[in-house]
C-alpha cells in the first residue's frame, strides 16, 4: 500500500482541496492481488487504490470509456509471422499504466482509507486517471497513442491497437492490450529507438523474450512458436473441483445433440456460467474445443444437467490434453489459404446450421470460428454459401493486416469447400432460381471470386480441416483433424520441455 501511495504522489495523481457542500465526491478502496508466475509460484504482493466508479455520473463526471484492445486473431498473426522470419519477441509492461492518463472531467475522491489523518474536510481532486474510473482506459490509451505517435509508428488501419514504422532498414511493430506489450520486427536499430521512448515517457518494466502474454504460455525453439494455456486449464479444473477427474479422447460425445429444455434444471447455475465463459477464452488457442464450447454457451440463461454434463466432458478432455498447443512453425511460404464448412440444420431447437472456418498463413492457424448462423437456411448448399461469405470477409481483413506487417499473400487466396453445388453458386450468376432467396451481401463471395481475391477450390470431406469446427466426430478423426489445425503437446515441440 505504501509503494502504491508513494507512485500515486510521486506521479502527482491528486491535489488535495477543501471539501465543499456541492462537490460530488466518490469513494475508494484497496484492492490485494497475488501476481503469479506461469508455473504457480507467487511473483509478489500487490495494493492497488482503485476508485468507485459506479458512483459516476454520465455526462458529468465522464463520457466516452472505449479503449481498444488487441484482436486474438492479430496476437496470432503477430506470432505466426515472427515465427517464419524469425523475428524477436520482446515483452513490455507499464507500471501504473492508467496514471498516465490525463483526466479532462473534475472529479473529486475520498482520501484513500489509511492514509486520512490530518484534517477530515480534505478530498482528492484527481488529475490523473485512476484504476476503477469510467474513463481510464481511454484516458490512458489516448497518451499512449500520443506518446507511439511522437516516437514515428503509425496505428494499423486493420487494428488500433498494432502500431508500425516500415524503413529500409526493416519493419518495427508494437502490439499493446491495456498495459502489456509486445515488440517485434527485423529492424533492431528502430525497435531500440522505441525501447528509449518508451523508457523515457512511462515507468516501464522489461520483462525480456516474451513468454506470458494475457494468460498464454509462449516457448520458442528453433522448430517455431508454441503457445498454449496449460495453466489456465489446471486453474480451471480446480475451479471446477474436477482436478483428479478421469481423462477423456475427445471434448463431445460423438452425435450428441443438446435441447434448451431437455433434462432438470440446475440449482445454481452460476458455476456453469463461469466454467463456460472461461472456457470461450480457451479457444483462443485450442480450435479442437470451439465447437462443444459453442453448443454449451447456447444455455448459460437457463442451464440444465445434461448441459453441464456436456462441460464436464469438455473438461475431461482438457485433463489429458494440458500441454497441447498451436505450433507456428519457422520459415515456410507466406501463402494465405482457409477452409469453410457448415453443419445443415444442426440446431435441434431452432434448426438453423453452424458454420466453421479456418484461415492459416504458410503452416500457422491465425483465424477460426465456429457460430450458429443468424437464421435458417433452405438447404446445406446456402448453409455452406454463408459460411463461405463469413470466411471471405476474414480473409480480406487478413490480407490488410498481413501486408502490413510485411507479409504479401498471393492473388488469388484458395478457399477450399467440399460442396461442389456452393462453388458453383458463387461462380455461376445464371443460377438465379435456386439463390433468389438469399440476400444480397451473401453473395459478396461472389464479388470476390469475381475480382479474383478469393479461388473456391473442391476438397473431399474427410480432408475438410473445419470439420472439427462444425461437428463432434469420432476419436481418430478428431485426433486426425487436430494435428492438421497444427495443435500439438509441448513434449512434441522441439527445445518445449
Amino acid at each position: 500500500m505504501d509503494v502504491e501511495k508513494d507512485a500515486l504522489e510521486a506521479s502527482h495523481t491528486w491535489d488535495l482541496v477543501k471539501r465543499q457542500p456541492d462537490m460530488s465526491v466518490i469513494g475508494c478502496k484497496w484492492v490485494y492481488t497475488l501476481k503469479m508466475l506461469p508455473e504457480g509460484t507467487v511473483e509478489r504482493e500487490k495494493a492497488r487504490l482503485v476508485a468507485q466508479g459506479f458512483r459516476q455520473e454520465y455526462g458529468v463526471d465522464y463520457e466516452e470509456t472505449f479503449a481498444p484492445v488487441a484482436k486474438m486473431q492479430t496476437v496470432r498473426s503477430l506470432l505466426a509471422v515472427a515465427a517464419m522470419k524469425e523475428w524477436r519477441l520482446l515483452q513490455l509492461d507499464v507500471k501504473n499504466a492508467f496514471l498516465h492518463g490525463d483526466l479532462k472531467e473534475t472529479i473529486y475522491m475520498e482520501r484513500p482509507p489509511g492514509y486520512t489523518r490530518g484534517d477530515d474536510t480534505m478530498v482528492c481532486r484527481l488529475r490523473r486517471s485512476l484504476y476503477g474510473l469510467k474513463q481510464a482506459p481511454r484516458a490512458w490509451f489516448e497518451k499512449f497513442h500520443a506518446t507511439i505517435l511522437h516516437a514515428g509508428l503509425v496505428q494499423s488501419e486493420n487494428d488500433p491497437s498494432l502500431f508500425l514504422r516500415s524503413t529500409s532498414r526493416g519493419i518495427t511493430a508494437l502490439l499493446i492490450y491495456v498495459d502489456d506489450m509486445v515488440v517485434t520486427g527485423d529492424d533492431s536499430v528502430g525497435i531500440e529507438e522505441l525501447l528509449l521512448v518508451l523508457r523515457s515517457a512511462f515507468n516501464l518494466k522489461e520483462l525480456g523474450d516474451l513468454s506470458y502474454f494475457l494468460g498464454l504460455e509462449i516457448h520458442r525453439s528453433t522448430a517455431g512458436i508454441h503457445v498454449g494455456q496449460r495453466k489456465y486449464i489446471v486453474d480451471l479444473l480446480e475451479e471446477a473441483q474436477m482436478d483428479d477427474c478421469l481423462p477423456c479422447n475427445t471434448p463431445m460425445e460423438q452425435n450428441l445433440k443438446l435441447r434448451q429444455l431437455e433434462g432438470d434444471l440446475l440449482s445454481d447455475g452460476s458455476l456453469y456460467r463461469s466454467i463456460v465463459g472461461s472456457l470461450i477464452y480457451l479457444t483462443h488457442t485450442r480450435p479442437d474445443i470451439s465447437y462443444p464450447v459453442q453448443i454449451v454457451s447456447q444455455f448459460m440463461s437457463a442451464p440444465r444437467k445434461p448441459h453441464w454434463l456436456a462441460v464436464q466432458r469438455i473438461l475431461r478432455y482438457l485433463r489429458g490434453t494440458q500441454e497441447v498447443g498451436l505450433l507456428f512453425p519457422t520459415g515456410g511460404a507466406s501463402i494465405l489459404e482457409a477452409y469453410s464448412d457448415a453443419d445443415y440444420a444442426g440446431c435441434q431447437d431452432t434448426r438453423r446450421s453452424t458454420s466453421g472456418w479456418c484461415v492459416k498463413i504458410g503452416n500457422s492457424f491465425i483465424s477460426w470460428r465456429c457460430k450458429k448462423q443468424d437464421r435458417v437456411s433452405k438447404s446445406s448448399t446456402e448453409a455452406e454459401y454463408r459460411s463461405m461469405s463469413e470466411v471471405s470477409s476474414e480473409i480480406v481483413w487478413l490480407r490488410r493486416l498481413l501486408a502490413e506487417l510485411g507479409v504479401t499473400c498471393q492473388d488469388p487466396v484458395r478457399l477450399y469447400v467440399d460442396n461442389t453445388s456452393a462453388i458453383c453458386i458463387a461462380t455461376n450468376p445464371v443460377l438465379h432460381d435456386r439463390t433468389k432467396h438469399i440476400e444480397v451481401h451473401v453473395h459478396y463471395v461472389r464479388q470476390l471470386v469475381a475480382e479474383g481475391t478469393v479461388e473456391l477450390t473442391y476438397i473431399t470431406s474427410e480432408d475438410q480441416t473445419s470439420d472439427l469446427l462444425t461437428k463432434a466426430v469420432s476419436t481418430s478423426r478428431h485426433w486426425f483433424l487436430a494435428h492438421k489445425l497444427m495443435l500439438r503437446q509441448l513434449h512434441q515441440f522441439e527445445g518445449g520441455c
